[in-house]
């Protein structure tokens, strides 16, 4: 599998991972218990904390061998 590959199957993940995020915002609209909520945001908080690492793998592999592309920090050794 090719790196350009990879950042295909990370970008087919980031919208899984945002049609998720979708959903338990509405659910969260419409929960009214506290426990609920406070379960829904913390699955939330979570999932988009993976989002954000999802999209940025996402933007490293699809442009890894471009010259002067800058990678982030946390992605090198």
């Amino acid at each position: 599998m090719t790196l350009l590959e990879l950042s295909a199957e990370y970008q087919a993940s980031a919208d899984l991972l945002r049609n998720r995020l979708r959903a338990l915002r509405r659910q969260l609209r419409q929960a009214e218990d506290p426990a609920v909520c406070f379960a829904l945001q913390r699955r939330i908080s979570l999932l988009t904390e993976l989002l954000r690492q999802t999209n940025e793998l996402t933007e490293l592999t699809k442009r890894y061998y471009e010259r002067g592309y800058w990678r982030n920090e946390k992605y090198t050794l």
